[in-house]
């Protein structure tokens, strides 16, 4: 009995620490654009973005897999404001399991964006740090410590099973190409970008054992990603959004659309911020073949919430009764006030994607 316990407890082990190597996945993919894309970095209105998301997913059938990720964006002019570089840094952290077999990224980013003319840029970027992955030894139950008189396992008793290796890290690094620019739509102006990255560049190795045998490659993974949004009146607009991905022998679609209205605009021309619209969102996303995602999103200024709900679609909504997971972000965004010119932002848009005569002074890439 003690050795089939012992047995099942390493080959967990080493199923989770293949797990471990999976990437994560948010289904507010466009909230968390480092993840989707490093040259998606910097791709906003404005000139400082963080973010914060939180996921909470298979509470209904096992012990929560939580995830939460922070993200920040500052963006630099380059000589006379046509070209921008964006400074970043992209923080998860996830643990599942009995066990909290966890793992946390910290990945530095760097993107160039070159003017092309106009609203037109292309961009390229680097992206690439450390990943730490443990599991907690304590949670363990071993079979020594199971009560031979009762039968029935006992906490009190120390095991005598030792573990060398609680925890590795590896160096994990990525990079991306994006194109970004504008149309008109009548008075008004849409957006659009498309991008691919490739993460994992490195073939990084995983594992919590050294022998050779023992350890698990991260294959590369390829992304497509894309965005467009349409005015479709002075306050109303459509957005889409779509990611594919191909990583080994997996593949993974995931795109939606999004209906914005504008509740409020502050017309003050004094406004220090440069977010004029308080705006409410309302759409749904697929996952293929998982999961189908409602979705709310409020902007107020410049402060913005969204929320999210999976609904299983796979093999597992029976045993997970159709749940799958809740998901919160957070997202502020401020413009500096020394990239103003003649007190006015020029970014190319305003918040709400209006066009403005006096915002093509220095222009930046926007979405």
């Amino acid at each position: 009995m003690k050795k089939i316990i012992l047995i099942t407890t390493y080959l967990s082990i080493l199923l989770l620490s293949k797990l471990s190597a999976q990437d994560l996945s948010f289904s507010q993919f466009y909230e968390n654009p480092l993840l989707r894309n490093p040259a998606l970095a910097g791709v906003f209105a404005g000139d400082v973005r963080v973010t914060g998301t939180f996921r909470n997913q298979w509470q209904s059938i096992t012990v929560p897999y939580r995830t939460e990720a922070l993200s920040t964006e500052v963006r630099f002019p380059i000589g006379d404001h046509d070209d921008w570089i964006t400074g970043g840094l992209q923080i998860t952290h996830d643990a599942a399991g009995d066990i909290q077999l966890s793992r946390t990224q910290f990945l530095p980013v760097v993107n160039y964006h070159k003017s092309l003319g106009g609203d037109n840029y292309l961009s390229a970027a680097i992206m690439g740090g450390p990943v730490q992955s443990q599991f907690d030894p304590t949670l363990l139950k071993m079979g020594d410590q199971f009560d031979a008189q009762t039968g029935g396992y006992n906490s009190n008793i120390t095991s005598s099973q030792q573990f060398s290796k609680t925890g590795y890290t590896y160096w994990d690094f990525s990079t991306g190409l994006s194109w970004s620019g504008s149309f008109d739509v009548g008075d008004n102006v849409g957006r659009y970008y498309v991008g691919a990255g490739l993460f994992h560049v490195n073939k990084p190795k995983t594992g919590y054992y050294t022998n050779a045998g023992s350890a698990t490659t991260i294959n590369q993974k390829s992304t497509y990603s894309g965005g467009l949004t349409i005015p479709v009146s002075d306050v109303n607009k459509m957005i889409f959004y779509l990611d594919y991905l191909r990583q080994g022998g997996n593949r993974q679609f995931m795109g939606g659309v999004m209906y914005e209205m504008d509740v409020f605009h502050d017309y003050t021309p004094a406004n220090e911020n440069g977010f004029t619209d308080i705006s409410v969102c309302a759409g749904s996303f697929y996952r293929w073949n998982d999961a189908l995602i409602p979705m709310i999103k409020c902007d107020v200024y410049a402060l913005s919430f969204g929320a999210s709900y999976d609904i299983t679609l796979s093999k597992l909504k029976s045993a997970a009764q159709t749940q799958g997971g809740f998901e919160f972000t957070l997202s502020y965004k401020a413009i500096l006030n020394n990239r103003r010119v003649n007190g006015d932002y020029s970014g190319g848009q305003s918040s709400n994607g209006r066009r403005r005569k006096d915002e093509f002074k220095c222009a930046k890439p926007v979405f």
